[in-house]
């Protein structure tokens, strides 16, 4: 009986896994248990600037050398206004456009986070929404009467009778909502209680095992700084900027371990960054910046590459640059984290 209320909630708040179809098809394991995720962030990309083609650059010869499963871009999608161009008067339109054509041409599924800038440039976070939701290929589901939902997209098995994986995508918001504390926001206790319902009820469904499930967002958590100055912990990537972490913690890391279901954690918003590291067995990651040079950023851009496996709490990650589509940073999460005998691990 509690198993099947926990599912009727689901189904009546509309997040019981319609929204992970593209084209009526379910998005699930391959025949070898895999499922491949392309992580694109920081697009940053501006209508009829001369440097914004080298962002729709980056997203076809990724794309096309990677060919995911699905591709998850995590937020600041588009940045600035332009001079009039296109549409008299409409850059974000322009803008958001041209992102979505990219990305809906190859045919793959996708889905989106918001970042902080994507809402700046004239239209608002549900008109851009609704424009991103509509465009083909696209499983964020529909937003009803939130401004911007959270949801979860579920990768079914490979022989489709069951819920394997979980994706989590989160709106991490933009700027502080109390004045002089910091300057980027923080997860509501409305959100950490939707995950945690969530999370619940896949669990119970699952006979209560934790489903392995993943987490993208826009803005890094504040365990990422916390977790890279421990001089004991392995990092694989680049830390070059201090992280844009929200200077109030909103606890959102320990409803996570207390659940027991995430496995790793993607994000953006800081673009010299782009690191992974291990946090109380959650793997904090940074994605690749994919944008151009009209914004900072001294890394070459490109996408990260996730690879989950089916039945394991156990992922392949690298990044795939743009430029001369090498691949760097591979990493087997968590056996390239594990610590050598006599190594001292205490956060």
């Amino acid at each position: 009986m509690k198993r099947f209320f926990l599912f009727f909630c689901l189904l009546s708040l509309g997040m019981a896994g319609s929204q992970a179809q593209a084209g009526g098809k379910a998005l699930k394991f391959d025949r070898n248990g895999e499922f491949k995720i392309l992580h694109f962030t920081d697009l940053h990309y501006i209508y009829g600037k001369p440097e914004s083609p080298v962002t729709i650059d980056c997203l076809n010869k990724v794309i096309e050398a990677e060919k995911p499963d699905l591709i998850v871009i995590t937020g600041d999608m588009i940045y600035g206004k332009p001079a009039a161009d296109g549409e008299p008067g409409q850059p974000a339109l322009n803008g958001i456009k041209a992102v979505m054509k990219a990305v809906s041409s190859h045919g793959i599924p996708f889905c989106t986070t918001f970042g902080n800038h994507d809402d700046e440039s004239g239209l608002t976070r549900p008109e851009l929404y609704d424009i991103i939701q509509a465009t083909p290929n696209c499983v964020n589901p529909p937003r009803g009467d939130a401004a911007s939902p959270d949801y979860a997209v579920e990768v079914r098995s490979s022989d489709g009778k069951s819920i394997a994986a979980v994706l989590y995508c989160l709106d991490s918001h933009s700027y502080t909502p109390i004045k002089g504390v910091g300057k980027y926001a923080w997860f509501t206790h409305g959100q950490i209680g939707w995950y945690r319902d969530r999370s619940a009820a896949y669990t119970q469904a699952n006979g209560g095992t934790p489903v392995p499930s993943f987490a993208f967002f826009h803005i890094p958590l504040p365990e990422y700084g916390q977790a890279f100055a421990n001089p004991q912990t392995h990092v694989f990537g680049n830390r070059k900027e201090a992280g844009g972490e929200p200077k109030v913690n909103s606890g959102m890391f320990v409803h996570m371990l207390e659940c027991g279901d995430i496995v790793g954690i993607f994000t953006g918003h800081d673009h010299d960054n782009d690191y992974a590291l291990d946090y109380f067995g959650i793997c904090l990651c940074y994605g690749r910046f994919s944008g151009c040079s009209n914004v900072y950023n001294h890394l070459p851009n490109g996408g990260r590459v996730i690879v989950l496996k089916e039945g394991e709490r156990r992922f392949r990650s690298w990044i795939r640059q743009r430029e001369d589509g090498a691949l760097v940073q591979p990493f087997t999460y968590p056996d390239d984290f594990v610590f050598r005998k006599g190594e001292n691990y205490n956060h």
